[in-house]
């Protein structure tokens, strides 16, 4: 019996079918949208300026997600975390999904030798079925939420603001705990706990210094390059800062 691979070429066949699958749509609507921008009068020049624009600021979030897909693929191989995160998959979910998935199986991740063929089934179908609930919420509950939010809005716009920022920051609270797990290894003498505390800082400072630079030079490109500067900085950090905490 041949050993599983993670990097098999039938897995990166079926990736592939699904990934030329979405490019497909996603051509298809664009064929649509210039096709219905020309039949109500659009300029050609104006709408080619917005589709070259489109595709050039699309490069930043692609940078962000080509990281994700190198982080996940040691552990993983290429194909699922490609598939991931070409679909439905999210840069910040995709890794602590995977993560969690292996530490119930007593595994580390980044550590990870290989993976046998049941154990591969069990963190995809974690990282794939636990965000597709987002997609089956959305026609059942969001039609109510944003009822209730433009009504709450309309009775009290601050409360409005407070409501949604709340959420805002519960939603980053979440992986703020993550990050936050270990810390409380210092007091057993491991200081490796500290390690995704000092990387998020070098990360924030990074975000704050773009959005410093956008207010001071007044060039908002700069904002959709922060995310991926961030990440990769922030990435590079840690090799420094693992060989100084342990």
């Amino acid at each position: 019996m041949l050993a599983f691979d993670v990097n098999s070429p039938l897995l990166f066949i079926l990736s592939g079918v699904v990934v030329v699958a979405v490019l497909a749509q996603s051509l298809f609507f664009l064929v649509k949208a210039w096709k219905r921008g020309r039949e109500i009068g659009m300029d050609k020049d104006k709408l080619k300026k917005t589709a070259v624009t489109a595709a050039i600021f699309t490069i930043a979030p692609a940078v962000a997600i080509v990281i994700g897909v190198i982080t996940l693929s040691k552990d993983l191989g290429v194909p699922l975390p490609w598939l991931r995160l070409s679909v439905v998959g999210s840069l910040s979910y995709e890794t602590i999904a995977a993560t969690n998935a292996e530490n119930a199986m007593g595994l580390t991740f980044g550590s990870v030798a290989s993976l046998t063929a049941s154990q591969y089934v069990t963190i995809a179908t974690v990282m794939t079925v636990s965000i597709m609930v987002g997609i089956w919420l959305v026609p059942l509950v969001s039609k109510k939420v944003l009822g209730g939010m433009i009504n709450l809005e309309k009775r009290d716009k601050k409360w409005s603001e407070i409501f949604s920022a709340a959420m805002f920051i519960g939603m980053i609270a979440a992986f703020l705990g993550f990050i936050f797990s270990d810390v409380s290894d210092v007091f057993i003498g491991s200081t490796a706990g500290l390690i995704p505390v000092c990387v998020m800082v070098v990360s924030a400072l990074v975000m704050c210094l773009a959005g410093l630079a956008v207010k001071r030079f007044k060039n908002h490109w700069i904002s959709d390059y922060a995310l991926p500067a961030s990440l990769v900085l922030g990435m590079a950090s840690a090799i420094p800062i693992t060989g100084w905490l342990g």
